[in-house]
């Protein structure tokens, strides 16, 4: 639909909004279906260059967004309309703030004097969200005594908000009088565009929005590097971090001789091969010999935070002497208060910056006791281990909470092919799972494997039905064990009298027939040869496989 040729003032405004994203690069939009939105509805379904994603479940929709801007690393968009949908979206967009994932929510709203009267479908949306958006606007109807140039510039900070030095959600509220539907009104649009023509014939966006890059200064490199110098024996750990950030923390360990403990989310932990990668450094920390043998007065901690619980005991434990922090935003990361230097910079260009100023270390006794007690450790076959033994390259790993990441993090072979891993470990929540995966597989526009358990494949099973429209089928390991199993490990599972009913909660559930109802493949898994022999085979499939995989 052109935009000089929109049928009324509330198919205008949407035209200008979905066009101005466009013109940001903001080209994917999951949609669901409302009367209220029906302009940006319509607005971004007829743009030729916005791709879009309908599913008529907004808390998977924004889960879905959540985990294609994952994966890009660039805002998607999510239209609802009015009333309790904006509340389905609640719990994606905490972890998408939680994760400083970049996220455009546009809502739909009723009119001011609709507002607060009893009127059908209508809640008080503005600022619904509180802290966990970035930025909230409660955009006026529209109107011809509002000049175009404000919307324009109203989605240019939007995009420029999300995208910012703390990147996150921007929900833009979006109120409209009747007509909904594209119905054509008698109002001529050439006068009221007319400032904006020189936008219209161009391609370009309205306002251009540049980002300052934080920069250390010689006092913060030099003393950061006299600190480092200083430590004997020193550990670096490393939580998600850029792919291009990767080689300079390589670097980094080589010239100082230290350890890499890395995450499962770090892209250092599956599919990279180096002496100073110490990939089963939580299997170690489980052991209270092995850990005798660390002493260690100095941490470097790059990126993230660290799955693995045992790392931060360990630290509590030894509580060394320097632990330095470098994020690329300014909150706090830092449960154990522990943090004795906070550095705000890119990770990869810090370890560049610090990396010529650094001595040579000696040969250290802790990376080389370190290496033999990670090549000493030996395993049993189990599924995550499998996965990252079998996963094919070019193509995605999606990690659900609470269980799959963890035993990821602790068994996966690190030679391995490298794989593309996500998770929702923001808010480490078990919900909107499924639809994050999908999302996730749209983004990277690959294959995904999604390792999931029981109870969160429940929580999520309406998001089965968005992958008759994915890209590419997906491959979903289901760890069935009736219930929580995680709660297991925990101090409550010695209260029996509560324990079962309240905290494993068994469903005593099978998914053959959840597969069937999607039309999904299913496979029943009973030990690891079925699944050695299966898994690689759903990657031939041109439908998505199911593999239901059931342990005490």
């Amino acid at each position: 639909m052109s935009i000089s040729k929109s049928p009324n003032i509330n198919y205008l405004w949407s035209n200008l909004l979905i066009e101005e994203f466009v013109r940001n690069g903001l080209d994917y939009c999951c949609i669901s279906p409302g009367s209220r939105s029906a302009p940006l509805t319509v607005a971004a379904a007829l743009n030729p260059k916005m791709k879009t994603f309908v599913h008529f479940d907004e808390r998977g929709e924004g889960f879905h967004a959540l985990g294609y801007s994952s994966a890009t690393g660039k805002p998607s968009i999510v239209i609802t309309t009015s009333g309790s949908a904006l509340g389905n979206l609640f719990p994606a967009i905490i972890e998408a703030s939680k994760k400083k994932i970049p996220l455009i929510i546009l809502t739909a709203d009723r009119p001011p004097e609709l507002r607060f009267t009893g009127a059908n479908q209508t809640i008080d949306q503005v600022k619904i969200f509180g802290d966990y958006v970035r930025w909230s606007f409660d955009m006026p109807t529209p109107t011809q005594d509002i000049p175009a140039e404000f919307i324009l510039t109203t989605v240019d900070q939007a995009i420029h908000r999300s995208m910012g030095e703390l990147k996150g959600p921007v929900h833009l509220n979006c109120m409209f009088r009747e007509p909904l539907e594209p119905s054509p009104s008698k109002e001529n649009f050439t006068r009221y565009l007319k400032h904006i023509q020189t936008w219209q014939k161009s391609k370009k966006v309205y306002t251009h929005y540049t980002t300052a890059n934080p920069t250390l200064s010689n006092d913060d490199l030099l003393n950061v590097t006299s600190q480092i110098n200083a430590i004997k024996r020193g550990i670096i750990v490393v939580g998600k971090i850029a792919k291009k950030d990767r080689l300079s923390v390589l670097k980094l360990s080589e010239k100082l001789g230290w350890p890499i403990f890395p995450d499962i989310t770090s892209g250092l932990r599956v599919g990279i091969d180096h002496k100073n990668i110490i990939p089963y450094f939580d299997q170690i920390l489980l052991s209270t010999s092995a850990k005798k043998q660390i002493t260690c007065d100095g941490v470097l901690h790059l990126g993230g935070r660290i799955t693995s619980k045992r790392w931060y005991q360990f630290v509590e434990q030894k509580s060394p002497k320097q632990y330095i922090m470098v994020l690329n935003h300014p909150l706090r990361n830092d449960p154990l208060h522990n943090v004795t230097m906070r550095l705000q910079a890119p990770v990869g260009k810090l370890c560049d910056s610090i990396c010529t100023k650094l001595k040579k270390k000696k040969k250290p006794t802790l990376l080389s006791n370190l290496q033999k007690l990670s090549q000493s450790i030996s395993f049993k076959p189990s599924i995550p281990r499998l996965i990252s033994q079998l996963i094919p390259k070019d193509t995605g790993l999606f990690l659900s909470s609470s269980l799959p990441i963890r035993e990821m993090d602790m068994f996966a072979d690190h030679k391995g092919e490298e794989t593309m891993i996500g998770s929702n470990r923001g808010a480490s929540g078990i919900d909107g799972t499924i639809a994050s995966a999908c999302g996730f597989s749209q983004g990277l526009n690959k294959r995904v494997t999604l390792l999931i358990g029981d109870l969160a494949f429940l929580y999520d099973l309406n998001s089965l039905a968005m992958l008759k429209d994915l890209k590419n089928p997906m491959t979903i390991i289901v760890v069935n064990n009736n219930g929580g199993g995680i709660f297991r490990n925990l101090p409550i599972s010695e209260y029996k009298d509560v324990f079962e009913q309240y905290f494993i909660t068994p469903h005593n559930l099978q998914f053959d027939s959840t597969a069937h109802l999607f039309n999904l493949d299913h496979v029943l898994i009973t030990d690891i040869k079925a699944l050695t022999k299966n898994y690689p085979k759903s990657f031939e499939k041109k439908t998505s496989t199911i593999f239901e995989i059931k342990t005490p």
